[in-house]
């Protein structure tokens, strides 16, 4: 569950983003006084001693007061919730980057942003087989239990999370390039909503930003930066896909690029792709295999997130483990030897699906749970 933020804390948050500029001033300015409150409050002398310009400090003492209300209005809405950068909850996967956002927008589950995902980028334009393999490759990782994270753009990106939605219990998470009280494509605004019902929509860029055209590149790299490996399917030579993919591999992630026909002017970009030596991949299952060691990051950080025992070395697990947490011990008791769909687990367990979702990743990585096509087991 998102921690609950202060109001005073929440007030300073929203002025640090409004003030704009170069994010690393404010990100010291942060890291010194560790609170947004207490940073705030430090006043001008400490905010050019962070770094800040000017514009920042004059902005940080006197915000638009409109932009402010529109943001704390937002913020009030029920499911909509702010992840400071310092925050327990912020996911680990972005915390580390260099250019992480000071906060983030997030409407629906802020805990699918740390459900185990993978990128699935492309044209916007795709051909009718690049659609379909976008579709395809976005289903194949649902029923896995990855999420699918993507950009909300028109053609690949809008096939992929549709797709994912499809699959009972599927996950997808849009990261978008405007407020998220706006949706771009305006056409998607139906499928934002669907996404916010089960996933998570996020966004640096607070209510009422628009869409501008440098924000849509700035924003690949959430995209990157959220999945543990990125997968191309159709890109021309200058697209958005390519810098999320050279986003990717610069954040230590895995990038995969699907190859397509030498008269597809779309495939070149994944052709340069493999060229340069990512991994060519013609079945979802080659992606899945090699996001395993990231993975196993992510798992770790999770049993740290939730306070979970952590595996040390020792036999393989018994028929019938002990578990110090009792919510893992009644989630073990609602697995059986048959798979279980999301749903009956959450009937028998009382647990949510946030909770059964990290927690089920825990368990498959600590060899006690075996998922396949979106439905768990205990391990044999």
């Amino acid at each position: 569950m998102c921690e609950t933020l202060l109001p005073d804390t929440r007030d300073a948050l929203l002025r640090l983003v409004l003030a704009g500029g170069p994010l690393p001033p404010r990100r010291r300015l942060l890291q010194t006084h560790a609170d947004a409150a207490l940073a705030l409050r430090a006043g001008p002398s400490s905010w050019r001693a962070s770094g800040c310009t000017a514009e920042q400090c004059a902005r940080l003492a006197h915000p638009d007061p409109a932009a402010l209300a529109r943001a704390h209005h937002w913020a009030s809405q029920p499911g909509h919730h702010l992840l400071p950068i310092h925050s327990d909850d912020y996911p680990v996967l972005l915390r580390h980057h260099p250019q992480a956002p000071l906060v983030l927008f997030v409407q629906g589950d802020p805990a699918m942003l740390w459900h185990p995902g993978v990128a699935v980028v492309g044209s916007r334009t795709p051909s009718p087989s690049g659609a379909e393999l976008a579709a395809e490759f976005a289903a194949a990782f649902a029923r896995s239990g990855l999420s699918v994270v993507s950009g909300l753009a028109a053609g690949v990106d809008g096939r992929a999370h549709d797709a994912a939605l499809r699959v009972p219990g599927g996950v997808t998470v849009a990261v978008v390039a405007t407020g998220l009280d706006q949706t771009y494509p305006p056409r998607h605004a139906t499928l934002q909503a669907r996404i916010a019902q089960g996933g998570a929509v996020v966004s640096e860029y607070p209510p009422g930003t628009a869409p501008k055209a440098g924000q849509f590149p700035a924003r690949n790299r959430l995209i990157a930066g959220l999945s543990l490996g990125t997968v191309v399917i159709e890109a021309a030579l200058r697209s958005g896909a390519l810098i999320t993919a050279r986003l990717a591999a610069e954040a230590g992630r895995e990038v995969f690029a699907l190859p397509g026909s030498v008269r597809n002017p779309r495939a070149r970009g994944c052709h340069r792709l493999i060229r340069e030596g990512v991994m060519l991949v013609e079945h979802p299952d080659e992606v899945i295999a090699g996001l395993t060691a990231l993975a196993g990051t992510l798992g770790q950080a999770l049993r740290t997130r939730l306070d979970a025992p952590t595996e040390q070395a020792r036999p393989a697990p018994r028929r019938a483990p002990s578990f110090p947490d009792p919510d893992y011990q009644r989630l073990w008791q609602a697995l059986d030897d048959n798979p279980t769909g999301m749903d009956s687990l959450i009937q028998r367990s009382g647990l949510t699906t946030a909770q059964l979702s990290a927690m089920l990743l825990v368990m498959e990585l600590e060899g006690k749970v075996v998922a396949a096509y979106g439905r768990y087991c205990r391990k044999p």
